[in-house]
């Protein structure tokens, strides 16, 4: 099974102390203060769209992409219940494509920490420079190797909402950077008695050197690797950092 699959079905619930309004709010004015070339936007590992759909409503014409199949089904649901147009696509992050260049690529959510080769983080950039008009902007944020090595590193939490509840351990190999995640779902069926799954995901922590390194062959200049939610330049104990750079 691939990640996300059976996370699908509860992701929303579990996610719900996530402010997504804030978040969003906060990508636009990057995207605003960067001048993006036009309001067009991939948001690329888009997964349940809940980010995709509030960028549509703050005026972008939207696409979300993700690889999993159980998630793009969620977003559709929402954009449909919402009276909303928005296109979604099975895609990878490493394999991108669309019909028409956009003004803006975004990849929010550790979407690129699940990149976890030097191949794959290079491939990715290739793929949204290609999708970028002239001139457009990429935006990502990522789970820093602060955050991995001291928050979440061998660790194990626990959650529930509504319907469902999980368990998460993740074990961090400072060597290698990759973060590995063991999670068990619990899923309530309609007759009340409740689904096992498990799921493994891997992440790896990218450092911003790493980062530069595989966004320069891809014609990618970075203008700026902030300390999440502000304006500061990244620190080393941030938990978490967001980058935006421009298509030369």
């Amino acid at each position: 099974m691939l990640p996300y699959e059976a996370f699908a079905a509860c992701y929303d619930a579990l996610m719900t102390d996530v402010d997504y309004g804030a978040w969003a709010g906060y990508l636009v004015a990057l995207i605003e203060e960067h001048e993006a070339p036009e309001k067009t936007l991939l948001d690329a590992a888009c997964g349940t769209g809940t980010m995709t759909l509030l960028l549509k409503k703050a005026g972008f014409a939207v696409t979300g992409a993700d690889a999993s199949p159980a998630m793009l089904g969620r977003a559709a649901e929402k954009a449909r219940a919402e009276g909303l147009q928005a296109g979604f696509v099975c895609q990878d992050l490493r394999a991108l494509a669309l019909h028409a260049p956009v003004g803006v690529v975004n990849c929010a959510l550790d979407g690129v920490n699940y990149l976890t080769a030097v191949a794959d983080l290079r491939a990715f950039f290739a793929r949204a420079s290609a999708v970028l008009r002239p001139g457009g902007l990429l935006l990502f944020d990522v789970s820093t190797p602060y955050k991995f090595e001291n928050v979440i590193g061998d660790r194990t939490f626990a959650d529930e909402a509504g319907e469902a509840a999980f368990i998460w351990y993740n074990a961090y190999d400072a060597g290698s950077a990759l973060c590995r995640m063991q999670l068990t779902l619990f899923v309530r069926e309609t007759d009340g008695r409740y689904r096992r799954f498990e799921e493994e995901h891997v992440q790896r922590a990218h450092t911003l050197d790493e980062l530069e390194h595989a966004m320069r062959p891809a014609g990618l200049e970075t203008l700026g690797a902030y300390s999440f939610m502000g304006r500061e330049p990244a620190r080393e104990n941030d938990e978490r950092w967001q980058v935006v750079a421009r298509k030369l």
